[in-house]
Parts: C-alpha cells; structure tokens; sequence
C-alpha cells in the first residue's frame, strides 16, 4: 500500500518509522518531512495546508492511505477534504476536530456527554474574565480556547500573573488571536496520564497510557511547553483505573460522536487527571500526541497500517497489534531558551552513536541539513518511493540520519529507549542524550521520576 504521513516534527518521524516496519507498506511518503524521515521513504515539498496541491499528489501516486499527524491540518478540514475525492484518510473531520481546535467546544461537549471534566467558565470578555479571577480562590487554570501549540495554558496561584496573562492572551497580544476567548477552570489534584484510543466511528481501542512531562524545568518547574518527555507505562495506573478510563471517558465520547454525528475516523487522546474520584479529562486532541507517539509507537507491533486504513475506513475490527512488554522512556532535547526565543543552526553530532546503542531511537523535529536546502523532492506520476532506512538489531528498522543536520527549532530531537522497566528504559534514554550534543541542548533529566 502507498501511505502518506502528513507534517514534519517528531511526531511524524515517528509515525513514519512505525508504519515503515508495515508488512503492508510498499510506498512511504511524509510531507513535509524533515531530514530523519529521508531514511525511511521520500519527503515531498508540498505545504500541507495547501489541499488543492496536497490532493494532486495524491491522486498523481494513487495513494491508498494518508495520515495527519498535526492538528492544523484537522482543523481546517483536511480529512473532509480529501474524503469527498475517495482517499482514505486517517484523522478526523472538520467539526469533530473542534474537539481540540476549541477549548470551550470541548468543554461544553464533555458537559453534554456526561465526560468527567473539571468545572470551567467561558470569556469572551476580558472584564468579565478578569472579574471571575477577582472574585474566586485560587489557584486558576486558564487555557487560551484555540490552537496554541501546547503553550495555551497557565496554572496559577497568583492572581497578578493570572490577571496579566488574560490581558495578553484577549488582547490577540499573545497566542496569534488563539485567546481571544478562553476556558478558566478547576485546577485539580492527582496525577497526569495522557490515555489514546484509535476511533473509527463506531469502535475504539485504547493504546497504551503514557504520561507527559509539560513543564520546562526539573522539578516539573517554569513555564508550559509542548512536551519535555514522556513514559510509557505509567506505575501508579492500575487495572481499575485503566476500566474508569474506557468506559466513562471513551464510551462516552464515543456515543456522544454518534449521537453528534460528528465524523470521528483516527486517533483520540485524552489528557487525563487520576483523582480521588476517578478520572476526569483536562483537554482532548484530535491526533497523536507529541511526544507521547514518540514514547508509545516503538511499544507497539504488528501492521499498524493496515490497521489505520480500517480506522479511515470506519470498520475497525479485530486490532492486531500487540504491545510490547518493554517500557519506554521518550526524552525531548531543545533548544536554549525554549520556549521562548532561541538561536538555531548549530551543527547537531552523535546521533549515529546514540542509534549504536540497544533499543534506542532517535527521532528528529526541530533539524535542518547542514547546507540549508529543504530534505524534499517532487516525484513524477510515475516515480516510485521504495521503503529505505538502515537496519537496526533483529533486522528492524531504526530512524537513522541519512544526512548531517543542524538545530533549526525549539524541540530539536526526541530521543527514546525500551528496556524491562522504566528504570532501564530511563538510563539507556539518558546515557543516549548525553552522546548527542549541538550548542545550548537542554534537556530535563527528571522524566519518569516526577509526578508519579
């Protein structure tokens, strides 16, 4: 089958180097990609948000199978899009993705689905907004309503701070206009799990549960980012929570997608609070998260794009995956001063030797060929896109660098490890990192330790 993995971070990377090791996989194409995924298909210099274009090439190759790792894309109808011309999409349509692309959206549906959720108020108006904050106890949880690339929320016991951000964020000063209409909500108490089920429209399967490291610092310190890191399992989730998770929170939005007649084909993730009283979700996304995916794809076997074409499909049935008994522990390198202002081109070395080492992985983002050109190409109508890549142990596939690379982002690379527990898989993902190095590469060295 020919499959097209849309956009160019980590996540993606990671996905292409999955569906690469498809039995079912015969032609692998990312678009954009970045120059990690040179080593596992070919990169195509489309800009995704160009649909007209992105359907061309697609009918061009006869593509069997696309799919949509960022949320953009989703959001602005993609997979509508492409549908209606007969392709096969993995990911949701326009209006079921306003479950991430709108905070209040979201919210609103857990409160018509019975989804355990904390309480929230919406603002559209910074006065009111404002007076809310003055008026109730802290501390606050204040999320920007649009996209905002991870970097939308604040938690806040200062009411000063939690004042200041809502001027910024209303004001369109902050956030491109993503808050110009907010969510202020409980802040609750417990741990983080973040929980991804594939959804076809009438079934779901639940990934393995991982857990995210948001915040910046050691110590689960400074500001909100995209994601530091994450595990995978998560100790503290036991069978019972695992039960709650399925049937008051994917049951329900399943039967609320139904009864919505929302078109929900492709991955679901729900950050999740474990409280005293159970589960309750703090946000859903419409795609794989990042870097969850990095952290909990390499736990899975089997032809995952077989079975993503029958999720595009709607007729998820027998799931043939299996997860691996190993854990995995995903570690985000980035740039000084993420996620805020930072300096990029900085040449990037060892990444083939962090490779060397057993069951680690090295998925790049935020990377650049050191001469400067775009890793892509445009292919012909007959062009073919055999599977590449260098073989890892066991003759499997890893993620290779195919070219020297620079820094050109704020997350620069995510680098994964398995092992029999999260102790090993930690100590193979940290002994990795400290072999790849490029001026100012930050790195927390607490994931997996805090907030369990």
């Amino acid at each position: 089958m020919r499959v097209l993995v849309i956009g160019s971070g980590g996540r993606e990377h990671a996905l292409a180097w999955a569906l690469s090791k498809s039995p079912s996989v015969s032609e692998l194409y990312v678009m954009p990609g970045n120059p990690g995924t040179l080593s596992l298909g070919e990169n195509i210099g489309i800009d995704p948000m160009n649909f007209g274009a992105v359907l061309e090439f697609c009918q061009r190759i006869r593509m069997d199978l696309v799919v949509v790792g960022p949320e953009n894309p989703l959001a602005n109808g993609i997979a509508d899009y492409l549908r209606a011309k007969g392709i096969s999409v993995f990911g949701p349509g326009e209006m079921a993705a306003k479950l991430e692309a709108s905070k209040a959206f979201a919210k609103q549906f857990m409160s018509r689905h019975g989804i355990p959720h904390p309480r929230f108020e919406v603002f559209q108006d910074p006065i009111k907004a404002k007076e809310y904050v003055n008026k109730t106890p802290g501390p606050w949880v204040i999320k920007a309503d649009g996209l905002a690339l991870g970097k939308g929320v604040l938690v806040t016991g200062d009411r000063s701070e939690a004042l200041r951000v809502l001027s910024n964020m209303m004001s369109g000063k902050i956030l491109q206009g993503a808050g110009r209409r907010v969510v202020i909500e409980e802040c609750l108490s417990g741990y983080e799990v973040t929980a991804m089920a594939l959804v076809d429209g009438e079934r779901f399967h639940m990934l393995p549960v991982a857990k995210d490291h948001k915040r910046l610092l050691d110590g689960d310190e400074g500001p909100m980012t995209g994601g530091m890191g994450a595990i995978s399992p998560v100790p503290p989730l036991s069978p019972e929570d695992v039960r709650s998770i399925e049937k008051d929170v994917f049951e329900k939005v399943l039967r609320g997608l139904q009864e919505e007649d929302l078109d929900y084909r492709g991955v679901l993730y729900a950050g999740l609070m474990i409280t005293r009283e159970g589960p309750k979700v703090l946000e859903f996304n419409v795609r794989f998260g990042d870097p969850e995916a990095q952290c909990v794809l390499p736990r899975l076997e089997g032809d995952l794009a077989a079975v993503f074409l029958e999720v595009a499909r709607g007729r998820m049935n027998d799931v043939p995956l299996t997860v691996r008994p190993e854990a995995s522990t995903t570690v985000v390198m980035a740039s000084r001063g993420y996620p805020g202002e930072y300096e990029k081109g900085f040449v990037i070395s060892g990444i083939e030797d962090a490779l060397a080492l057993e069951n680690v992985l090295v998925f790049q983002a935020g990377t650049m060929p050191l001469g400067g050109a775009s890793p892509v190409s445009s292919l012909g109508a007959e062009s073919k896109s055999p599977l590449k890549g260098a073989s890892g142990k066991a003759g499997e596939k890893h993620p290779g660098s195919p070219v020297p690379v620079k820094t050109w982002g704020g997350r620069v690379l995510s680098v994964t490890a398995l092992g029999a527990d999260l102790e090993e898989s930690r100590r193979r993902a940290y002994e990795a990192c400290s072999l790849i190095r490029f001026d100012g590469a930050y790195y927390r060295k607490d994931i997996g330790k805090i907030g369990l």
